[in-house]
Formats: C-alpha cells, structure tokens, sequence
C-alpha cells in the first residue's frame, strides 16, 4: 500500500469542488505517531523506564510496517479489505447520486464527473486515514501490554492530535487517561494513563 499526502477534504457537489481546511489528510501525522511507536516499542521486562530522542523525519513504511505487524499480523489483508471496503463506499454515492430526483441530468453529469475526478484523491485519504488508526491502535495496545502509566512528549500540535486519538481509543476500552501541557522545563506534553 502505497501513503503519500493527499489533502484537505474535498467537498463535493454538482457546484464544483471545494477543500474543507482544517480537515487535513491523516498522513500529516504519521512521521509523528511513528515516532511514538518507535518510542514505546521497547523491552520492559528489564527495563521499566525508557527515554527516547524524538527525530521527525519522513516516513519510513518497512519500520512502521515491522512495528504494526507485531501486533495486527494479518494488517495487509485487513487494510486492503477496508479499502475495497471505502471504493464500494464511493461507488454507492455515485449511485446515489444517479437515482437523486431534486437534481438536472445536467447537474448530475456534473456531481458524477466531480466525484470521478476525486476519486483517486480520496481513496489515498481513506488509505492514509486507515492506516493512521492502525497506528493508534497498536500504540494503544503496547501501552496496555506494557502497562505504560506515562508518555512525555515535546509540545506539538501533531503529538497532540494522535494521543487526543489514543486517549478516546483506550476511553472506547474503560481506560481513563489526561492530557497535560506541562511549562516546568519548556513546553512538553504529559500523557497519564489510569492502567492497572
């Protein structure tokens, strides 16, 4: 599977086409949760405490891949299924949109080719979009192998949205965690988890 950054969300109409900012493709993220799962990826059988220098850089898929694979075996299979899963989605929207009563054939041909035009685009944002849950999901699941109490990370907006995502995953599995934005030494995020 093949990410690669798409854009904000396209809004669709037999009007035109338009992109809803502030709704951002999920790829923005994944260098940053990335980092995250390379963190936390460690043996903590010996070791309780782990520290980690936090570098962005671009994406590497094989590491991320090994990572995730660790814990969903079978995520290949399963992302190429939830994608097939969202083209069937578009292809019932331009259904829908063939069978609408309120709009001009003219106005259909329009909506039609708008949504052809955006289809490419929009697959690679559900891609990105699933894929970037995968990536939640397995950190959520190393901090409850791993009973991880507490993640520090650099303030930053992109950290900030992905443990926003973990936390109302682990809220989704009775697991209470905070968010803090800690001053002390420079601008840092606090992540406590209320495991075991």
């Amino acid at each position: 599977m093949k990410l690669e950054y798409a854009g904000f969300r396209p809004i669709i109409s037999q009007h035109g086409i338009s992109f809803k900012r502030g709704k951002d493709d999920k790829f923005i993220y994944l260098p940053f949760a990335y980092e995250i799962l390379n963190a936390l990826n460690n043996d903590y059988d010996s070791t309780k405490n782990h520290s980690h220098s936090i570098k962005i850089e671009e994406l590497n898929m094989e590491k991320i891949l090994k990572i995730i694979s660790s814990i969903y075996s079978k995520i290949d299979t399963e992302l190429d299924e939830k994608v097939k899963s969202y083209i069937k989605h578009l292809d019932e929207e331009e259904k829908e949109v063939e069978n609408r009563t309120t709009l001009s054939d003219i106005e259909k041909n329009i909506y039609l080719e708008n949504l052809k035009l955006m289809r490419t685009y929009k697959i690679q944002r559900a891609k990105n979009k699933i894929f970037y849950y995968y990536c939640v999901s397995t950190i959520v699941e190393i901090i409850k192998k791993n009973k991880i109490r507490k993640i520090d990370l650099p303030f930053n907006e992109k950290f900030w949205h992905i443990l926003k995502s973990i936390q109302s995953k682990l809220q989704s599995q009775n697991i209470s965690s905070t968010i803090k934005v800690d001053e002390l030494e420079g601008l840092k995020i606090k992540f406590t988890v209320n495991i075991f």
